[in-house]
């Protein structure tokens, strides 16, 4: 397709949930809902259109080990492309990946910055590891190193309890949400266990990743405070693997992580009919692949969230989360076509028909 062609998209359009149009185009790659005059070099796609996926949280950039090369990022950003996702929420990496900023390519990226985490608390290789007198610091660091995010890890295990528990003080976090907020930037953290939550959501946090020791009795609060969550379910499924490599060292995180495990689900609903915020996140990267997020809305199904509600989890509402456009008149053509209905099943997301990104055909 050539630089002057245009891109002519028909069948279902599902510009929102309920707002479903029979076509749309492609000029200039942005998106009209109007013909234009005159066009003549004309391809056509057909199926059903959606925004371009979001994966809220997806660490490009980061291997097992920490960074690894630009050869391997982008191999990592092309895997998430052409499993649909054309939006990446960045979620904590100490790879410098601006250079995808100026590749049309590639997905967008929304960066929080490196991880920052206590000192031996976190992986190797991933995080900034301080302790909380530097936390403020750091935070303003990362707020202007990042797009408008930051990423905190809330709690690890603690080798001399045997089990997870809280990273920060309660007056450290609160400095630290308090000057994110001051730089403009929103502040989330990934959180396992139970004791770190409350904390972390009095102090004003915008974001809690993984969430799986939100209970009943913190429920309110977190609907209270429109805190959001990212539950990472395809993530989440690796904890008894965990537990059982744990085991002998740990016994008590072990058994901690299993029962997180087994209540997964029930979270994840609870906090959806409590009218949580609850956005779609593989944790992709590190140990997880990339491309897994058609899985991750299958499990949020799986937890009981409407299969639509699952998809504005990836889609129309995950846009509006992050500041980006969806299929709007003028907005960037970044959509991705299918043979069937994914408001009728969702598992049609793991096959896209075609992905068009910054209005091109991938091929």
């Amino acid at each position: 397709m050539s630089d002057h062609a245009v891109l002519h998209v028909k069948g279902r359009v599902l510009v929102g949930p309920e707002d479903v149009r029979d076509e749309l185009w492609v000029v200039g790659g942005r998106i009209s809902f109007d013909r234009p005059a005159g066009a003549q070099d004309i391809r056509t796609v057909e199926g059903w259109a959606l925004p371009g996926l979001v994966d809220a949280h997806c660490h490009v950039g980061l291997g097992p080990h920490g960074a690894v090369d630009d050869a391997e990022a982008e191999k990592q950003a092309l895997t998430d492309r052409d499993a649909g996702t054309l939006l990446i929420r960045d979620a904590g990496s100490p790879a410098d990946t601006r250079w995808v900023d100026d590749r049309a390519d590639l997905p967008e990226i929304v960066r929080a910055g490196r991880h920052i985490a206590r000192t031996r608390r976190y992986m190797r290789g991933y995080a900034h590891e301080i302790e909380p007198d530097d936390l403020v610091t750091y935070v303003a660091r990362e707020a202007r190193r990042g797009d408008g995010w930051v990423k905190l890890v809330g709690d690890w295990i603690d080798r001399d309890l045997g089990d997870l528990s809280a990273c920060w003080p309660r007056e450290a976090v609160e400095a630290a949400i308090t000057e994110a907020h001051r730089l403009g930037a929103r502040v989330t953290a990934h959180c396992f266990s139970e004791d770190s939550l409350q904390d972390l959501v009095e102090a004003g946090i915008d974001c809690i990743e993984h969430a799986t020791g939100l209970t009943e009795d913190l429920i309110p609060l977190f609907a209270e405070r429109g805190v959001a969550i990212v539950p990472t379910l395809v993530n989440i499924a690796t904890f008894p693997q965990l537990a059982d490599g744990g085991e002998s060292r740990y016994p008590r995180w072990s058994a901690h992580m299993r029962r997180l495990h087994e209540r997964r689900y029930d979270t994840v609903r609870g906090a959806y009919d409590a009218g949580i915020p609850v956005y779609v996140g593989t944790d992709a990267g590190g140990h997880l692949p990339h491309g897994l997020v058609a899985g991750e809305v299958a499990e949020l199904v799986t937890a009981g969230i409407p299969p639509v509600e699952a998809l504005s989890a990836t889609t129309w509402g995950a846009r509006r989360w992050l500041g980006r456009p969806g299929l709007d008149e003028g907005a960037p053509a970044d959509l991705v076509v299918y043979e069937a209905d994914p408001r009728a099943d969702v598992r049609v997301l793991a096959a896209p028909r075609r992905v068009v990104l910054n209005g091109v055909v991938i091929d």
